[in-house]
């Protein structure tokens, strides 16, 4: 079974940015994290993008943003229209300015993550204030042509709109402090690609601390700090995700599904399944189907 990590290099490769048509190219994106932030600002037709536990419909003029290590994968919807949109990956760590009264934009991306109070979704309406589809087009056109300084004009660009993120938050109430420092801890960095890489088998939290180097108590802190879950609700929500996989793109049945991805058997899949998605995996199938073929 494929893992959901999708590699990059992101010391030689720091930014990506490209106009993506799903008329030329793979389409639906099946569900897969990296170490990315990727940003997706929408052109024409809609999708449905599912980023962690939510499902967003973006319709052109929509920008949505998926945070580093976030699961996501972008499916059709019955429409006329082939969707179209822009996409832009960059390494969120390479924004570690800080300049006056303005916070860190990393910690301030990830402190907005970690609350769960900001919305990565950004509808048409609410950027109508804001040129992001110039600074979206500027960095694609950037990338395009790799002219001299190339990285210096694509860095400028991501930073107006992180700040333009980072304005319609606060006009919605959210303020990341001024002293917004990443969350993250380098023991804990991997332990999501192992997850991911040994869902299939039994884990144990416990093991998983060990793996860190850290008592079962202080992990399980830090984790759910980090990534704003349990240890053992992501494993699980890691499983789910690929057993939604193998529905959309399999025909093996209910008892092949569950052994396949670590699920105890075919019950504990379907209860759990329905605890992250409100729905049985074979309703679940039904439903997709018709959408997919």
């Amino acid at each position: 079974m494929h893992t959901l990590f999708e590699p990059g290099d992101l010391l030689n490769s720091p930014y990506e940015a490209f106009l993506y048509h799903t008329e030329d190219h793979g389409f639906p994106i099946r569900p897969h994290w990296h170490y990315y932030m990727e940003i997706i600002l929408s052109t024409e037709g809609s999708c449905r993008i599912e980023c962690n536990e939510q499902s967003y419909i973006v319709n052109p003029g929509d920008m949505i943003v998926l945070p580093p290590k976030s699961i996501h994968a972008i499916y059709s919807v019955i429409t006329t229209v082939s969707p179209s949109y822009y996409v832009i990956k960059f390494d969120l760590n390479r924004f570690r300015d800080h300049i006056g009264y303005v916070p860190q934009l990393k910690g301030a991306m990830l402190q907005a993550e970690s609350s769960g109070r900001a919305s990565f979704y950004f509808s048409a309406k609410s950027l109508e204030a804001y040129p992001v589809l110039e600074y979206v087009k500027g960095c694609a056109r950037e990338c395009e042509r790799r002219s001299y300084g190339y990285y210096m004009v694509i860095h400028s660009y991501l930073i107006c709109l992180m700040l333009s993120m980072l304005r319609i938050w606060r006009e919605n109430g959210f303020v990341p402090s001024h002293e917004a420092a990443a969350l993250s801890d380098n023991s804990l960095e991997t332990i999501t690609e192992y997850i991911d890489a040994h869902s299939g088998q039994p884990l144990k939290v416990e093991q998983l601390a060990a793996r860190c180097n850290m008592s079962y108590s202080f992990f399980a802190k830090k984790f759910k700090q980090l990534y704003g879950r349990s240890c053992k609700e992501y494993i699980e929500y890691i499983r789910v995700v690929k057993a939604e996989d193998m529905l959309l793109f399999s025909d093996y049945d209910m008892a092949y599904i569950s052994q396949a991805t670590g699920f105890a058997d075919c019950s504990h899949m379907i209860k759990t399944f329905r605890k992250y998605k409100n729905i049985t995996p074979k309703q679940f199938r039904m439903q997709n189907t018709k959408i997919l073929h």
